[in-house]
């Protein structure tokens, strides 16, 4: 004998129906076939919905009867020949009338019992089930119908009874074994108490029903269908990737299925477990799919885990109090007051202090939890020895199962260090001794990332997903995403990662899209977005919480560098080509630098110092491998070598600086570069870095720059250059009579810094530093005579793009 269950789903309407008796048709050679169905789409909804109003003396409840009964009339007309339909039709509107009489009385009373509410609900599979079995006799499949409340026994506890299993299995033998048909129809979800008042086994029991029989009679295999093709390694409603489950042990299917995974109804596998059935989960609008087989043993994947699963809805109860301590018995109350108020405990945690025990309740239970517990523990908080409950919401679970888990080192340090690097807090743990599964209580709000995050540690072979944001779409923002585009598949094929761009801004306008957006026309993208607000850019950024996350700032925004602690208290890193953050203020630098390392996030500047460069990242190195920073030489102005290494005195200055503007080398303002400004923010970032506490009110600059030339605007600034002209051209003329060249020049010496233009000689390091190049000298203690050099273009939006792509691939590698 085989048990076929057909859910909601498969049964939604006539459409599906049909497809759900070729199925049937198929599989009738195989074996004598019980089928059990669940109600029609969205049946047993309305029927709760029409009983709640007419308990509240809402009238509306009579529409919502009228259009279950149309639902079903049209079932009937669409799936039964017209000259099959007469007796079909009569029983819906029978049975459609009895659950009118029984609303009626609802009304009447105001009155709604648990008992009466099941007697209400179970009407849904008894007239699904008769329509499917009418539409099998006139296919010719000889149907018998059989009413499950004649079969299966339970107790009186109306909304979910326990089932007699021994009163059932006797029933179950005696019908099958008496009957010479085949094929017998049955309503799922519902049975009988002893009196044979009509009960239910709560939501989702209709595959509890097919489970009971399927023991009861030792069915040589148990099918689900549904609107899946199996069992997945997480709900693919939250992640994308989602991989196949092919075979899962009996005990791992119960807990993904306790945890959430709502393919299958948690009590469905204790029955068949025992009998050692093989249940298969299969696909009624893709039946030719495998699915998912549940037997003893699980096929082994070459991963530890089978799937990750979660609950919402989750209170955590905390009973704490230092009289707790020593003192036995106190476990025993707690649970004992949350049982005789039938509440079911999900969760349990407790640390080996004794001092505190937590407990995980469904949310709707809190109240009454809350109150039963303080009620047990009245005298111990009067006296002080404990406290009052405290309750905790807006929790949820997230839950890794595998059998393969035990004996296996480092899953729980894996599963925990994947959720700290992406910023979700842990509030408790609960893992039993047979090490099949780890859970964790977070908030409701990370559940989503946190369930990435977790597939993508245990699963994901393919690849790693960044989500990166950015601000700034200028000559460096746009080089940046041409730079990405081309290197898209390289990343993904050489170094398994997967940026997508889920939010781009620029001063106008800022749009998301979390699947991605299109970087090859981005400019056609952003204009589908909204107006820029700072405010409103970072909120959608951490309220969106993608796992993974990377803020990019490719501007010069002075209000956009003051939001990046928000954006790292929330562990998204930050790439900032902008200066402006760790040029600013020390404490401000260092609260970011703490910040980052306080909530597993990054932020980095490369491009700060020398564009592309491997300047900080050298200098990071050095410190890390114990070496220190004793003396810094650098030419750290791409804009004033490019100045200097092409005037010459044949044209005039400001007609050079004017080039370099032109050619993308200098700020949007070039009195940033030519003040010797940028140069002592640069100098000071490597002195931070070297782990000075230093401020820009420290550092001295030697300025060649007129102030005739420093007020105004930048018209007026390239204005007052070309009166200017006789002073700029001394200072060549000077250095050119001694031989020298002119360069601007940085230097950091054992705690003092200091800027400003200089003649050098042949002998120098920057003589031969030509075009936009800069060039930096680290003195250390391991290069205290021949410095380590790091040489090349200083500045352009090429390099400085490929600069912040480096940033945020080193985020990615952690």
């Amino acid at each position: 004998m085989q048990v076929l269950k057909f859910g909601g789903s498969s049964v939604a309407n006539a459409e599906n129906i049909n497809k759900v008796v070729e199925i049937i048709k198929s599989k009738m050679a195989d074996a004598k076939t019980v089928v059990v169905v669940s109600a029609l789409g969205g049946i047993t909804d309305l029927l709760l919905k029409t009983a709640a109003l007419a308990e509240a003396n809402d009238e509306e409840y009579k529409n919502l009867l009228q259009e279950i009964e149309s639902k079903h009339l049209l079932a009937v007309k669409e799936l039964i020949p017209v000259q099959a339909q007469s007796s079909v039709l009569s029983l819906v509107k029978t049975i459609c009338n009895e659950i009118e009489d029984i609303c009626n009385g609802i009304f009447l009373l105001r009155e709604l019992s648990v008992r009466t509410k099941d007697r209400i609900v179970s009407y849904g599979e008894l007239i699904s089930s008769q329509i499917i079995a009418a539409k099998l006799n006139a296919a010719d499949l000889k149907a018998e119908w059989k009413d499950a409340r004649e079969i299966i026994v339970t107790d009186s506890s109306f909304g979910k009874a326990t089932v007699d299993f021994a009163a059932t299995n006797k029933k179950a033998v005696s019908y099958f074994d008496a009957s010479a048909s085949s094929l017998f129809i049955m309503p799922g979800f519902i049975a009988a108490d002893k009196n044979n008042v009509t009960t239910t086994l709560g939501r989702g029991g209709s595959d509890y029903t097919a489970a009971i029989l399927a023991a009861a009679v030792d069915a040589k295999v148990l099918e689900i269908w549904t609107d899946v093709s199996g069992m997945m390694t997480a709900d693919p409603r939250l992640v994308n990737n989602i991989k196949h489950i092919p075979q899962i042990s009996y005990q791992e299917a119960m807990e993904l299925s306790h945890f959430g995974a709502k393919v299958i109804y948690p009590p469905t596998i204790q029955p068949v477990m025992k009998k050692g059935i093989p249940v298969w989960i299969k696909n009624t609008f893709s039946p030719d799919e495998v699915g998912t087989v549940i037997k003893n043993e699980a096929t082994v994947t070459g991963t530890s885990i089978q799937g990750i699963s979660s609950i919402n809805n989750i209170v955590l109860l905390s009973l704490e109090g230092s009289g707790m301590v020593g003192i036995p018995g106190f476990s025993k109350r707690l649970f004992e007051a949350l049982a005789n108020a039938s509440i079911n405990v999900i969760l349990i945690t407790q640390g080996s202090s004794e001092h505190s025990i937590c407990v995980g309740v469904d949310e709707h239970a809190s109240a009454k939890a809350k109150e039963v517990v303080d009620a047990a523990f009245a005298y111990e908080i009067e006296t002080g020895k404990v406290d009052p409950i405290i309750v905790e919401k807006d929790l949820s679970i997230v839950a890794i199962v595998g059998d393969h888990m035990k004996n296996h080192s480092g899953i729980s340090g894996k599963m925990f260090a994947a959720l700290g690097r992406n910023g979700v807090s842990i509030r408790a743990i609960a893992q039993g001794s047979s090490e099949r599964n780890i859970s964790a209580v977070i908030s409701t709000a990370d559940v989503k990332k946190a369930i990435n995050v977790l597939h993508e540690e245990f699963f994901e072979t393919t690849y790693k997903q960044v989500n990166l944001f950015i601000a700034g779409l200028g000559n460096v923002g746009q080089k940046f995403l041409d730079q990405l585009q081309q290197q898209k598949q390289f990343l993904q094929d050489k170094l398994r990662l997967q940026i997508r761009v889920v939010g781009i801004a620029n001063s106008k306008k800022m749009y998301f899209n979390e699947e991605g957006v299109d970087i090859a026309n981005w400019q056609s993208e952003i204009q589908k977005g909204e107006a820029m607000n700072l405010a409103a850019f970072v909120s959608t950024i951490q309220n969106k919480n993608l796992r993974n996350s990377v803020f990019a700032d490719v501007t010069a925004n002075d209000e956009l560098a003051t939001v990046y602690g928000d954006l790292l208290q929330k562990s998204i890193s930050v790439v900032a080509c902008n200066k402006v953050a760790a040029s600013s203020s020390y404490a401000y630098y260092k609260r970011l630098k703490d910040l980052a390392n306080e909530f597993n996030s990054q932020f980095l500047f490369e491009t700060n110092v020398g564009a592309g460069l491997p300047i900080i990242g050298t200098l990071k190195d050095l410190l890390h491998s114990g070496d220190k920073i004793n003396r810094i030489q650098a030419v750290l102005s791409g804009t004033l070598n490019f100045v200097f290494n092409n005037y010459d005195g044949s044209r005039s200055f400001a007609s050079v600086v004017k080039q370099a503007q032109d050619e993308g080398c200098t700020e949007p303002d070039p009195r940033l570069d030519l003040s010797g400004k940028d140069v002592m923010r640069k100098i000071m970032i490597l002195a931070r870095e070297s782990g000075e506490q230093l401020e820009m009110d420290d550092i001295s600059n030697n300025s060649f720059m007129p102030e005739s030339c420093m007020t105004g605007s930048v018209d007026d600034f390239y204005a007052a250059m070309e009166k200017e002209e006789a002073h700029f051209k001394k200072i060549l003329d000077a250095a050119k009579a001694a031989g020298k060249k002119l360069k601007f020049i940085a230097g950091y010496d054992n705690g003092k810094a200091a800027v400003g233009l200089q003649q050098v000689d042949e002998q120098s390091d920057f003589y031969h530093l030509y075009g936009k190049d800069n060039v930096v000298l680290f003195y250390t203690e391991r290069y205290p005579l021949q410095p380590l050099v790091i040489k090349g273009a200083g500045a352009g939006a090429e390099v400085t793009a490929s600069g912040v792509f480096a940033d945020i691939i080193r985020v990615a590698s952690v």
